[in-house]
C-alpha cells in the first residue's frame, strides 16, 4: 500500500513538473519583436557592415520608430527584415496608404543614413 502511494506521489510530481516545464518553454519561445527583427535583419547585413547588429538595432529604434503609421512602419520593418535595407513594397501597404510611401522614405532618410554610416552617434 505504501509503495502505491509513493508511486502515485511520484507520478503526480512528474506530471506537475512536466506542465511547469512546458509552461517555461512556451515563455521562452515568446521572443522580443526587436530581437527577432535584429536576428532577421543581420542575416542580410553580414558582410555589408562592420557592425550589423548595431546597424539593425539602430534602424529599428530610430528609422522605423519615426514612422507613426502602423501599416507603413510594419511594411518598412518587413522590408528591412527581408533585405537588410529600408524597403517598402506597395503590396505590403493598404491601397489608401500607398501614396504615403514616398513621404515615409523622406521621413526616415536621415536616421536611416545615420544608422548605416554612423550608428554609434
Amino acid at each position: 500500500m505504501a509503495s502505491r502511494r509513493a508511486a502515485l506521489a511520484l507520478g503526480v510530481f512528474l506530471l506537475a513538473g512536466t506542465g511547469a516545464q512546458a509552461q517555461a518553454r512556451s515563455l521562452l519561445n515568446v521572443q522580443d519583436p526587436r530581437i527577432e527583427f535584429i536576428r532577421q535583419c543581420t542575416a542580410h547585413m553580414a558582410g555589408r557592415w562592420a557592425h550589423p547588429v548595431a546597424v539593425c538595432g539602430c534602424l529599428h529604434d530610430h528609422a522605423a520608430a519615426a514612422v507613426q503609421d502602423s501599416d507603413l512602419r510594419e511594411a518598412l520593418l518587413r522590408g528591412m527584415r527581408e533585405s537588410g535595407v529600408p524597403t517598402i513594397e506597395t503590396e505590403w501597404v493598404p491601397p489608401a496608404k500607398q501614396s504615403q510611401i514616398s513621404a515615409t522614405f523622406t521621413l526616415i532618410a536621415k536616421p536611416a543614413l545615420q544608422c548605416m554610416f554612423d550608428p554609434a552617434d
